[in-house]
């Protein structure tokens, strides 16, 4: 696809837009005018000339074209008209509507937030479906997940923050995983040297904390696959926060057990004793076939027995988290996991949407999935939200990634009381988070303001053990980062 942008500045708004129909397809942004008429590829024109908006699509098949005559001097507006015209476009193209309209950014509830404190919740609901033309029900999600979000937001300290640990390690890499994860047989033997460097990490980063003031309010340790530790490795790493963080303001400790496969009594029971009272088991999908598709090597069977023996340990808040859209799967096939995920019962539920990044090893190509594939997985996803409502479920955090099928969410559902607030507080970006191990990024929130200051870790394993002391120097920005506001 090549999109030419003339006579205006909104490159990343106009690709954006693209990608939300062809979230695969490579896309050359041209500056400027081109010769109008179909050759190889897909042209869409985006223009600003005398004061009017023209949006152009040339295909083999078929020439589609708007123009829109009164636009506004805001710079913002207007890129909101032009998206907006493109949009209709793409709806006549492709024959599939986007349920979030021409919205494309990762936190549509955070702007939901910011109208409703601006304007009111009414403002704020007929602003997403008129001007944006987000969907009903999606704007009903939003209106629900931020009475929700808003809630736990409100918990947050001045300086509250919270720490996330990085367990980069699973047994064997999922076809769709774009995470910074290797394999065991891959990366197994640096697995005792990343332990002994993780816990050093966590007690330098607990010094950085407390000169800095800041007060620890929940952990989540992820990956990865965390469990792929073993017993000891996973107690030496939990002690560790204990040993070194003021806890007595933490109100949350959550570890990913993740995949069925890694879990043993030994490590639960090590997890349990060890203060920890959320876990996450996460099946993805109920249907064996599926499993093998993406590549993982357990079966329900064992994600079954591993939540029985998690009760059975006496975790009594536990996630399960599973996918819309993967590969092989059926509508019939996502209702059968969903009531397998209602008969284990357990404490919250969160439905993603299959996101295809260009890390992973599953790419889907050409525009298929936003007519059959789209439509099969907002289907998905429209069943998961009724049944979770029917079963007792809320929403309470919600997010969105690039190329997801459908141009979908990944929504949060929790009995009352059980939602994760680490979860909202990251998604919200509400207070600092400051992370560990390998491929942890911190995120440095200015306290009664909106600054945001980033630190990466090294990314791989092999790079993390490395060029350790010298990763762990850059920790020492977060103590310049509050110098400047307290």
């Amino acid at each position: 696809m090549k999109l030419f942008v003339i006579g205006h500045d909104f490159d990343y708004e106009m690709e954006s837009l693209c990608r939300l129909f062809f979230p695969n397809e490579k896309i050359t942004v041209l500056k400027e005018n081109g010769e109008e008429a179909f050759t190889d590829q897909t042209l869409v024109y985006t223009v600003f000339d005398e004061n009017a908006i023209t949006v152009k699509i040339i295909t083999e098949n078929e020439t589609l074209c708007d123009r829109v005559e009164e636009v506004s001097a805001d710079e913002k507006e207007k890129s909101r008209q032009m998206a907006v015209a493109l949009f209709g476009l793409f709806v006549k193209l492709t024959g599939f509507t986007p349920k979030w309209g021409i919205l494309t950014g990762v936190r549509p509830v955070k702007l939901f937030r910011r109208l409703c404190k601006s304007s009111g919740i009414i403002y704020a609901a007929n602003y997403f479906r008129d001007k944006l033309l987000v969907s009903q029900e999606k704007v009903s999600l939003a209106a629900e997940t931020n009475g929700r979000e808003s809630a736990i937001i409100e918990t947050s300290l001045r300086k509250g923050f919270s720490l996330y640990i990085s367990i980069p390690f699973c047994p064997t890499r999922c076809s769709y995983c774009s995470f910074v994860s290797q394999s065991i047989e891959r990366a197994g033997k640096l697995i005792p040297q990343y332990v002994d460097l993780l816990v050093k990490e966590i007690a330098y980063t607990a010094q950085i904390a407390k000169q800095a003031g800041l007060t620890l309010q929940t952990v989540y340790m992820g990956g990865g696959t965390p469990t792929t530790l073993s017993a000891e490795q996973m107690g030496r790493v939990i002690d560790a926060v204990y040993e070194n963080f003021d806890t007595s303001n933490m109100t949350e400790f959550t570890v990913e057990a993740g995949r069925p496969d890694t879990i043993t009594p030994e490590k639960l029971q090590v997890i349990k004793s060890h203060g920890v009272e959320r876990i996450s088991i996460n099946p993805q999908t109920f249907n064996d076939s599926v499993l093998r598709a993406i590549g993982r090597k357990h079966t329900s069977a064992q994600t079954i027995e591993a939540m029985l023996l998690a009760r059975q340990t006496g975790f009594s808040n536990i996630n399960m988290d599973i996918i819309a859209g993967l590969p092989t799967d059926t509508l019939e096939g996502f209702r059968h996991t969903l009531d397998c995920c209602f008969e284990l019962d357990p404490e919250s539920i969160t439905v993603h949407t299959l996101s295809i990044k260009r890390a992973s090893n599953l790419v889907y190509t050409g525009q298929a999935e936003y007519n059959s594939e789209g439509i099969l997985v907002s289907d998905m996803v429209d069943t998961a939200t009724k049944e979770l409502f029917d079963h007792g479920f809320r929403p309470y955090y919600l997010y969105r990634q690039t190329r997801m099928l459908g141009n979908l969410e990944n929504t949060g559902w929790s009995k009352e009381g059980s939602e994760c607030l680490y979860n909202v507080f990251i998604m919200d970006e509400t207070h600092t988070i400051l992370a560990c191990g390998a491929g942890g990024v911190t995120k440095m929130r200015q306290p009664d303001g909106d600054v945001i200051e980033r630190i990466f870790n090294y990314k791989f394993p092999y790079e993390y053990i490395n060029g350790f002391d010298q990763m762990l120097k850059r920790k020492e920005k977060v103590l310049s980062f509050y110098e400047k506001f307290d």
